[in-house]
């Protein structure tokens, strides 16, 4: 009987892994990298968009083997069972600092041979992929929907396009790795914009570098970044998750080995508020979570030679103050051209 059981299990669980699709993928962009491409169960090009979720390693996952970007994270998740409604993204980094630039040329490449919901794209990562994310997501705010960085930092010139988007940072207080200063100092220069209401900065008290791997085997994580769209209205975070030492704990990689329930977007419904300021790990209060209101669709203006915020304001019957809340710089930020602006 345990034979004919076990039978049963492993054809369900090949059935599943031929219904999506994991590929790797070899000098496949130029300028780019190396990467893992998974699409979801049921998923066919042409038809309906899927979010993308990029997902970036730490320094111990470098080199030349893609086979090294399964040892954890988003795509060893789903190699354990969990279900995950979007198409991913793992890229590797041969060895040094991501490079932003790069990895957006693998996104383009995606975009052009995926169905890709470009209102949801998103980017995950710890360690030198925490660094990756902070640079990626501030080089291409008007693009990523939502990031969430691991015992991270960042090394960007110009942290004020971060205030434009819904932000979790989190940094175990015992990290040796990577010193939580490193995050400390990007949620001071985001703040020192003028504008951080779109951040969640966690500190996890006791908890070491390796211990935040965790966080890609919880559905919450993926759930918090599909709870939020480049079209919702002034682009809101969602403080709906907690994410503290307790859900860390190493029983973190049940929830990836069960499987079952697939993770899609609108999986937020019947979550819990946590309202603790700016650090959900100090005694966060819990509430019923109100339903989310419908979202109108942003609009953007693409910056030219010669344009002001005053310009722009007025062609697009607005103010600057509004313009500055919009995406979270200063009247005094330099306007770069090619740089999209939201106007609404």
């Amino acid at each position: 009987m345990k034979k004919i059981l076990f039978l049963i299990l492993a054809v369900s669980f090949a059935a599943t892994l031929s219904a999506q699709h994991l590929s790797a993928n070899h000098n496949k962009v130029a300028d780019g990298y190396n990467f893992w491409l998974y699409t979801p169960e049921g998923y066919v090009k042409g038809e309906t968009p899927k979010p993308l979720v990029i997902f970036l390693h730490g320094k111990s996952l470098c080199g030349h083997d893609l086979n090294r970007v399964k040892r954890y994270g988003t795509i060893a998740a789903i190699e354990m069972g969990m279900r995950i409604d979007a198409i991913v993204l793992a890229p590797q980094n041969p060895g040094g600092s991501w490079k932003p630039e790069k990895l957006m040329n693998v996104v383009e490449w995606v975009k052009k041979h995926c169905t890709v919901d470009t209102n949801r794209i998103y980017v995950l990562g710890m360690s030198l992929g925490g660094y990756g994310t902070i640079n990626f997501a501030g080089t291409y705010p008007d693009r990523i929907a939502a990031a969430m960085a691991l015992c991270g930092g960042g090394t960007l010139r110009d942290y004020c396009g971060l205030n434009q988007m819904p932000l979790w940072i989190l940094h175990g207080t015992a990290d040796r790795a990577v010193k939580i200063s490193a995050s400390q100092h990007v949620v001071d220069a985001m703040n020192a914009c003028g504008n951080g209401e779109r951040l969640i900065w966690t500190r996890l008290a006791g908890m070491d570098h390796g211990s935040l791997a965790r966080a890609f085997y919880l559905p919450e994580t993926y759930q918090w970044l599909f709870s939020h769209s480049l079209a919702d209205t002034n682009r809101p975070v969602n403080r709906s998750f907690n994410i503290s030492p307790s859900t860390l704990s190493r029983d973190a990689y049940r929830a990836a080995r069960q499987g079952g329930k697939v993770i899609r977007v609108g999986d937020t419904a019947t979550a819990a508020v946590v309202v603790a300021g700016n650090d959900t790990a100090n005694n966060p209060v819990v509430r019923p979570q109100k339903p989310a209101k419908p979202a109108n669709p942003a609009k953007y203006h693409t910056i030219k030679k010669g344009d002001t915020l005053g310009s722009i304001a007025r062609k697009y019957h607005t103010t600057v103050k509004k313009l500055c809340q919009l995406n979270g710089i200063k009247s005094t930020t330099v306007l770069r051209v090619g740089r999209r602006l939201r106007v609404r």
